[in-house]
């Protein structure tokens, strides 16, 4: 989904063109001729609506400066950049002190606007991150600090929300990968233990013999190797959230002590001769069939059923594609950041391919996807070529390749200008040789001028016969080249292949 940029200007030429200038950049546009309009339009959208506000300061009634002071004191208010005329820089100044981003002077050039939206989403991005991770880590995470903002997920936060009124124990289920634990952070968020201990627990990560030491604690001495008092997970979460993740994996023993604790809020650590009163919130998720474990014996089914009060299903990254391309310019802007990249997100193509893949590891291969196109990167934009185990699956794409033809014609060899009375023989073409049944395929090894051509105009030539005569399949067009399939991938975004994918399977 492209993000919508406001703007805001009381002069309908401008406007105009503004708004077929930002269309072009890639962005839905929304168009305001006043302040009062502006206004209107940010209380009435929903939050995350609009993405940026494009606002001139100098209008009738309710001016930008207004508007400005206004929009900073709500909260999740996009960014704002400015525009003014020229010798009011000063006023521009003011304006960024308010809060705006940026600020561009009248008129401004279509590049120079394109970089400076482009720039302030950046920022807006990396701000969120900001927040977010302190949000998390100070346990006050809500749902409105999630990236999403498609239907197949208005439920999941609908459940969230009214979870985190109550006390009730939260089951979350889903795949692995699709972000239950974000779900259990942000319903403490919006919970009264907000900002309280969130202690997680992965079950399937517990070596067998230390799960009730871990989860319940134990007394020094209790067994060999004990050689201190420890507090267990339950105690550590006192007064606020214990997650535990893929809690199908939990052993049949441990479960009876789990099972007692939830009914009497009350723990036995190994080798105490006293219970321990602790005060917790429980919430549990799995990518198990649950009833399928409690059918073959591998989970007590009266502690199923205890989990199981309020379930929470959060559906796969593939049933949620509205969110994806929100998601990779996220994390590529994160990443871009931490490995202190220039990048602005991604080509058209590189999109396509984020919507066309199924994402089976959903937003945790996602997540590390976008981590290895952006160590990858050379320039600004992330291409195809940047997700190569993505591509590799994706009909159309890693075989879409600018096809060769079967047969091509071998130039006349020429022979050059006589040599002190002689004639030179040299040839200048190299031809295949031919092949029985086949027709012999050349590559020049001069210009139209007679000028011999470079290693590169040949090596590009050999990458399209390649590609051609082995329809586009990458291993083995880098295996009959004798090169890596990275070299190959560079090489073909360096002589401009890469976007002018065709299938070549015909």
């Amino acid at each position: 989904m492209a993000k919508c940029v406001l703007i805001v200007d009381d002069d309908p030429a401008q406007r105009r063109i503004l708004e077929e200038t930002i269309k072009r950049f890639g962005f839905d546009t929304k168009t305001a001729p006043s302040g009062e309009a502006a206004l209107e339009i940010l209380s009435s959208c929903e939050s995350g609506e609009i993405s940026l506000m494009l606002l001139d300061l100098v209008m009738p009634g309710i001016d930008g400066m207004q508007v400005l002071k206004q929009v900073q004191k709500q909260s999740n208010t996009p960014p704002v950049v400015v525009q003014t005329s020229h010798g009011s820089v000063d006023t521009a100044i003011n304006a960024m002190r308010a809060g705006a981003s940026d600020f561009v002077i009248k008129p401004v050039a279509p590049e120079r606007l394109e970089i400076t939206i482009k720039s302030a989403l950046k920022i807006e991005a990396l701000q969120g991150e900001i927040k977010r991770i302190k949000r998390k880590a100070d346990g006050k995470l809500t749902f409105d600090n999630l990236i999403s903002h498609g239907t197949s997920m208005e439920r999941v936060i609908s459940l969230g929300k009214r979870a985190a009124t109550s006390q009730i124990a939260v089951l979350i289920e889903g795949e692995s990968g699709v972000g239950k634990e974000v779900i259990a952070r942000a319903i403490q968020g919006e919970s009264e233990r907000a900002g309280k201990p969130f202690v997680t627990v992965n079950c399937g990560a517990i070596p067998e013999n230390l799960v009730e030491s871990i989860l319940f604690g134990h007394e020094k001495g209790s067994f060999t190797g004990a050689t201190d008092k420890r507090t267990g997970k339950f105690q550590e979460a006192d007064g606020g959230t214990l997650f535990l993740d893929e809690v199908g994996e939990l052993p049949l023993d441990a479960q009876v002590k789990l099972l007692r604790a939830l009914q009497e809020g009350e723990i036995d650590p190994v080798g105490s001769k006293k219970s321990v009163k602790v005060d917790f919130r429980l919430i549990s998720a799995t990518n198990r069939d649950m009833i399928q474990l409690v059918k073959d014996g591998k989970f007590r089914e009266d502690l199923y059923y205890r989990l199981n009060v309020f379930p929470v299903m959060v559906p796969p990254l593939r049933e949620r594609r509205e969110d994806i391309l929100e998601l990779a310019n996220h994390f590529i802007a994160r990443f871009a950041a931490e490995e202190s990249k220039r990048i602005n997100g991604l080509s058209d193509h590189a999109a396509q391919l984020m919507l066309a893949y199924s994402w089976p590891g959903n937003v945790r291969q996602l997540e590390n996807a976008c981590f290895r196109a952006v160590v990858l990167a050379d320039s600004p934009e992330l291409g195809v070529a940047e997700f190569p185990q993505i591509a590799t699956h994706v009909e159309g794409f890693e075989t879409e390749i600018p096809a060769a033809p079967n047969q091509v014609a071998p130039p006349p060899i020429h022979t050059g200008p006589a040599l002190i009375g002689a004639e030179s023989t040299v040839p200048q073409t190299m031809a295949l040789p031919r092949d029985e049944g086949r027709s012999s395929i050349g590559i020049p090894a001069v210009n139209e001028t007679g000028d011999i051509r470079s290693l590169e105009e040949m090596e590009a030539d050999m990458i399209r016969l390649a590609l051609g005569r082995y329809r586009g399949h990458m291993t083995e067009v880098a295996k009959r080249l004798k090169i890596g399939r990275s070299t190959l991938y560079r090489k073909m975004r360096d002589y401009g292949l890469e976007d002018r994918i065709a299938s070549s399977a015909n």
